[in-house]
């Protein structure tokens, strides 16, 4: 799924109606129906509802809105940011089809008084329809009166394509003067600021995206940003009747080191849950045993050490490499090596051509090492955190939080590998420039081994399907993430361990984004999310 910036939803709406010969006012239908049905279907108890409208075709969907609540019992009051007499085009039409009586309309440069806080504190839901994506900030006048007063309720709102008063070309992660939300539709695509804002207030969302008539032919955008959740898709079709392991891949995790037995045995974990047919843990002899008491699916295979308990660079020896390796599809590598496995690491970079996740320890020496970083030939992905990235790249970390799109694109591309700069919105950069954002994820997975547990789940889709390693890689991302999202439903932020999110990758599995009412959920889960038929 494309993200849009607003002069590209703008022309993407022209099209619609020009080339494909849906009415404007169709669309407007179809947004205000789709606003509708989510209020219902999400926030079933709340049966008074004030619409707040402003004059544009932001508020013409909310006119059409309130007109279908109206329609299915609800009470409805709508607030209408001017004069009637102003509306024009397809808010005048949407305004008038409303047929709504009493609606409450607000001098332009100064709150109403009469009436106006009480209606706010009688509904149990409000309606942000104030202005839209084509809006610049800051709010004003009445606006801005109007979001001081719904702020400091506590009732639910749900804005129509954005909150009012936010830059929808905007990547910043928060901003003053916006309406709050605690939901989000909006429509056709995703634009830059739900990617990379916090929209909601909740990293949970909801944030939806409901398709009102624009065919895919007509969606273009130029920025180059994708949403990762898209490439769920590709989990989603059911192995056939005849399956066996073999079809899955064979994932190989070279990790660990004395006294860090825990993030091979996550990584390995990780793999097998997410589907892998097989799994083998190379680790140094002395952790082993403790690394295969993970599960009893996980096969393990012995590593020479060196005095420190590290991976000892004669494992690299032809014969014993050739063990190692020999049945492997993918290789996992880094998690609790140290850097003291620094000539083993690279010898097994230059002496083998399978694809490779790269993490953690094993980051911090291809830094010291930047020419080694080259995936011509074969996938590579590395799955840094900020502070990684930043000895990569050679910079610091503020400069990489500074510029995360333009950093992870440029070095993705100079060094053609797959880079997943994690963080808040994890990039997925690709090396032909692509950038694919994932929304799903919490800040309870702000904890030692969400790290382990990710590349193993990377490495398992990239086992899984090899044909297609770019949305193998971006599925991953999404999964993590959203099995944190559905474990800390169970849980909260500071108890969530990073264990948990494996327990809760089935529930990954199943969700659907697209749900049958054709909402795709860009961030947050439903309500009752239901199972696959």
């Amino acid at each position: 799924m494309k993200i849009l910036t607003a002069s590209e939803m703008r022309a993407v709406d022209r099209l619609t109606t020009d080339r494909y010969g849906v009415a404007s006012l169709d669309l407007m239908h179809h947004a205000g129906a789709a606003v509708a049905t989510f209020v219902l279907r999400e926030f079933p108890a709340c049966r008074h509802i004030a619409v707040l409208c402003g004059k544009g075709n932001n508020g013409g969907d909310g006119f059409v809105a309130a007109r279908k609540l109206a329609e299915m019992g609800c009470a409805v009051q709508v607030v209408l940011l001017g004069d009637p007499a102003d509306l024009k085009g397809d808010a005048k039409a949407a305004f008038d089809e409303m047929n709504l009586t009493p609606v409450v309309a607000l001098d332009e440069t100064a709150l109403d008084p009469h009436g106006t806080q009480h209606l706010l504190e009688s509904a149990d839901l409000i309606i942000d329809a104030v202005v839209g994506t084509g809006f610049k900030p800051p709010l004003r006048g009445v606006a801005a009166a109007l979001r001081d007063r719904v702020n400091a309720l506590e009732i639910p709102v749900v804005a129509v394509d954005l909150p009012s008063g936010w830059d929808s070309d905007s990547r910043s992660f928060s901003a003053e003067g916006a309406f709050r939300a605690n939901a989000v539709v909006t429509f056709t695509a995703p634009k830059l600021a739900h990617m990379f804002g916090n929209l909601t207030g909740s990293a949970m969302g909801p944030i939806v995206v409901a398709p009102i008539g624009s065919p895919e032919e007509a969606i273009q955008s130029a920025t180059n940003l994708a949403w990762a959740g898209s490439s769920k898709a590709l989990t989603e079709q059911p192995r056939t009747p005849d399956s066996n392991k073999g079809l899955y891949g064979h994932v190989l995790v070279v990790a660990g080191g004395r006294g860090k037995s825990g993030a091979p045995a996550m990584a390995s974990l990780a793999a097998l849950r997410a589907g892998a047919g097989l799994v083998t843990a190379a680790v140094p002899q002395s952790i082993l045993p403790l690394v295969a008491g993970i599960t009893p699916e996980l096969m393990t295979f012995p590593l020479r050490e060196g005095p420190s308990g590290e991976v000892d660079r004669s494992n690299l020896e032809p014969d014993q490499l050739s063990r190692i390796t020999e049945r492997a599809t993918v290789i996992a590598m880094g998690p609790g090596m140290g850097t003291e496995p620094e000539a083993f690491v690279l010898g097994l970079i230059a002496k083998t051509t399978l694809p490779l996740v790269i993490d953690a320890d094993a980051l911090n020496i291809l830094a010291k090492h930047p020419d080694r970083i080259d995936g011509r030939g074969r996938t590579v992905v590395l799955t840094p955190h900020p502070g990684e990235m930043a000895r990569l790249a050679g910079v610091g970390t503020k400069e990489v939080q500074a510029s995360r799109e333009p950093l992870a694109r440029e070095f993705a591309t100079r060094h053609n590998v797959t880079v997943v700069l994690k963080g808040w919105r994890s990039l997925i950069a690709h090396p032909d420039g692509r950038i694919a954002i994932n929304t799903t994820g919490n800040p309870g997975m702000a904890k030692g081994g969400s790290g382990d547990i990710l590349t193993g789940i990377v490495a398992a889709l990239l086992a899984q399907y090899p044909d297609h390693p770019g949305e193998a890689v971006e599925a991953a991302v999404y999964l993590h993430g959203l099995a944190a999202d559905f474990a800390l439903r169970e849980q909260d932020e500071h108890t969530l361990l990073a264990t948990d999110t494996i327990g809760h990758l089935f529930r990954a599995f199943h969700f659907r984004s697209r749900d049958e009412a054709g909402y795709v959920w860009v961030e947050g889960i439903p309500s009752s999310p239901a199972r696959p038929k």
